[in-house]
């Protein structure tokens, strides 16, 4: 299956996005279903327990409230990998997907990753792609994804996955434009100019 789309922000800058998109606190709480992104050193036998009660006291701050410098530091970098809990309604069943992501290429406007994951009777495989694009008005993200679903949701078909897909996408990217809009708003200490220096 393939999924891709462009998505517009207005009124931000490519480097506020991009920090923004390599925050993995930032992508937690903007991802619908996602019970916790943390790094992992190796993405084979991953207590996915044990990292859920870890995570589950941590609420780091995001920008505007956050140091960008902060942020930077604690951002994606090529050869990483991530360990995340899903939990996503498709169709009548609501799997938690025990998730292992690589990023395989992180270098300012574009990146991409691959990941698996598997939860009861179903599993899937996917590498996802995007790239930032600054205009006049705002920024462009374009992003794509392509994956293979096997087990029970795959019996549900393209025409089930698809809808649940564009939502979980559209969420996504709404909660980044809606925290990204609070750093335009934000805009102390010259913390705009200060973001756009740093790539």
């Amino acid at each position: 299956m393939e999924f891709d789309g462009t998505f517009t922000i207005e009124d931000v800058s490519a480097e506020e996005v991009w920090l923004s998109l390599s925050d993995p606190h930032m992508i937690k709480r903007s991802l619908p279903g996602c019970q916790f992104l943390t790094r992992v050193e190796d993405p084979d036998g991953v207590d996915f327990e044990a990292l859920r009660e870890a995570d589950a006291d941590e609420d780091l701050p995001l920008l505007p409230d956050a140091d960008p410098d902060v942020v930077k530091a604690r951002g994606f970098e090529t050869g990483q990998h991530y360990a995340a809990l899903m939990e996503i309604s498709v169709g009548s069943v609501s799997p938690s997907f025990r998730t292992t992501v690589t990023i395989d290429e992180w270098d300012f406007p574009a990146g991409s990753a691959s990941g698996q994951g598997e939860a009861t009777g179903s599993s899937f495989e996917m590498n996802s792609r995007m790239s930032i694009t600054e205009h006049d008005d705002g920024v462009d993200i374009e992003w794509g994804a392509e994956a293979d679903v096997f087990g029970r949701i795959a019996k549900m078909g393209q025409r089930v996955i698809n809808p649940v897909a564009n939502r979980v996408v559209n969420r996504f990217f709404g909660n980044m434009e809606e925290q990204l809009t609070a750093v335009a708003d934000e805009d102390s200490d010259g913390l705009r100019d200060r973001i756009r220096g740093m790539f």
